[in-house]
Parts: C-alpha cells; sequence; structure tokens
C-alpha cells in the first residue's frame, strides 16, 4: 500500500497537470508514482484473489478451478 503522502503527491501533480501542465521533472515524477501505485494495486489485487473462496447461496463451493490450484499449490486453503 502507498503511503498517504505520495497518493496526495499524485494527486496534487494530476491537479497541477490539468490547470497548468508539468515540468518534465515532474512529470516523470508522476509516472513514476503512478507506476508504483499500480504495482501496489496489483498486488494486492491478486492477494485477495488467490486467498478468496467461493459460495453459491446453497453452501457450496464453486471457486474456480484454477484459483483452488493456486491455493493448494500455496497450501492457503
Amino acid at each position: 500500500m502507498l503511503s498517504k503522502e505520495k497518493i496526495a503527491r499524485i494527486n496534487l501533480l494530476s491537479k497541477k497537470a490539468k490547470e497548468q501542465g508539468l515540468t518534465k521533472e515532474e512529470a516523470k515524477e508522476q509516472s513514476r508514482l503512478r507506476r508504483e501505485y499500480l504495482e501496489s494495486f496489483r498486488s494486492s489485487m491478486k492477494n485477495t484473489i488467490e486467498t478468496v473462496r467461493v459460495f453459491d447461496p446453497n453452501g457450496n463451493e464453486v471457486t474456480p478451478q484454477k484459483v483452488r490450484d493456486l491455493q493448494e499449490k500455496k497450501r492457503l486453503h
């Protein structure tokens, strides 16, 4: 998870880009921060998907086989 300071900086740079434009250095920083944010988000989402179990209304597990195989490989469930 990205720190609040980094997220605030991303938002500040985005606002500045819309209002007046960014310098080359600020554009590079914005790109780097966005890349870092996306990596963090993807990692978190992957972890969530790899650990989730899905059940139907009758209580039967219907987790996709691909996810179950991955969980078994990592011995999560």
